[in-house]
């Protein structure tokens, strides 16, 4: 099966600017930037920042050499480019010295972690994120009923091509698992000279007990023996590599609005659902609730990404436990959504609508959620 993706790069390559493409390991940046090389009409270069020779030749800093490399092709592409020291400076002086020239860069999360495309770039990149394959894209293989109908398992195994393309339930398990022990945690380990992968794991396993609920990083530390600072740190590691994602508190007018503690979800609930090693289906669990939210975050997020709607985004809740799972600030209005997986009767809190005279607030169920994610 081939898995379509949302982006065309072709219409996000620039002249003498670097489209960098980057995201969590296993998402399919290679496979992305093979099937548009395929049928690319530009003269092209596609390397490794494996290759050792290459790795010599971008990290030197030498114009000759640089120029050397890129003479008579108009588009110069590196996948892994993350292997390449100071690649940042290598490709700024491509993008600066070569009239004309278009580049692609592909790289796992290390590029944020590191630091070394950011600066270097400055004004001379556009950066795409690459997710695990979303209902947006998938509606190009399904129809609005299958993907209904395979709802079940998008919750349980997530969104990664290889779980996708998995043809038995024991294959997605084993694919899920070797993400986890191979890919998922690598960067923050090379890079942030970590010695062992049980101290993160053993993290991402209480917040996936605790996803949709606002989670403490005191009462975290404390069952994991570490202090308030390293957990914070270990957690934004988390999120920089595209494992978890943060939503904070909404609150402008409300003594009793919460707000100091946020909410954190998994990119993927194929990656959530083997940290802790449940792969029931549905009837058999009693966290429906908790994955059917952490699939519209994601989902919503991707949505948001892939059709450029721009928005601030929280969840609202009050001391006295009303809440809201997701609230959207944008074109100076609120959107609240309340997710329910069973279409039960939800009552509204209207204390939010009081408060808040340009909000509104809508349920998402099974029903609607496609819309919600403009799936069509």
């Amino acid at each position: 099966m081939i898995l379509p993706r949302f982006y065309q790069l072709n219409k996000y390559l620039e002249p003498n600017k670097v489209l960098v493409i980057y995201g969590s390991r296993q998402t399919g940046k290679t496979t992305l930037l093979k099937n548009f090389l395929s049928s690319v009409k530009l003269k092209y270069k596609f390397d490794s920042g494996d290759n050792i020779k290459i790795q010599q030749i971008l990290s030197s800093q030498d114009f000759s050499k640089i120029d050397e490399y890129a003479s008579g092709y108009k588009l110069i592409v590196i996948d892994e480019a993350q292997r390449i020291p100071n690649v940042g400076m290598g490709l700024k002086i491509l993008v600066d010295q070569i009239p004309n020239i278009k580049i692609i860069a592909t790289g796992s999360s290390s590029f944020e972690l590191s630091g070394q495309i950011g600066e270097p770039l400055t004004g001379r990149k556009k950066t795409l994120i690459l997710y695990p394959i979303s209902q947006l894209e998938l509606v190009k293989i399904y129809n609005v009923y299958e993907l209904k109908e395979k709802l079940p398992e998008f919750l349980v195994f997530g969104g990664y091509p290889a779980v996708l393309t998995a043809k038995t339930k024991i294959n997605k398990i084993s694919t899920l698992e070797e993400i986890i022990n191979s890919y998922l945690l690598k960067d923050i380990l090379e890079l942030e000279k970590i010695k062992s992968s049980k101290i993160l794991l053993d993290l991402l396993r209480l917040i996936a007990f605790q996803t949709g609920d606002e989670v403490s990083l005191t009462e975290l530390g404390a069952s994991l023996g570490l202090d308030y600072k390293t957990i914070a740190r270990y957690l934004d590691l988390l999120e920089k590599s595209f494992v978890l994602f943060n939503l904070r508190g909404f609150s402008k007018n409300l003594r009793k609005e919460i707000t100091k503690k946020s909410k954190y979800y998994f990119y993927d609930t194929g990656i959530r659902n083997a940290v802790i090693s449940n792969f029931n289906n549905l009837e058999m669990r009693d966290d429906v609730g908790k994955l059917w939210e952490n699939f519209l975050v994601v989902e919503r997020l991707k949505t948001q990404q892939y059709h450029n709607i721009f928005a601030n985004n929280y969840f609202w809740r009050t001391w006295d436990k009303k809440e809201i799972d997701w609230v959207e600030e944008r074109e100076g209005k609120l959107f609240g959504f309340e997710f329910k997986f069973l279409a039960a009767k939800t009552k509204i809190p209207q204390e939010f609508l009081q408060t808040y005279s340009n909000a509104k607030i809508e349920i998402i169920t099974r029903e609607n959620y496609l819309k919600f994610l403009q799936v069509k």
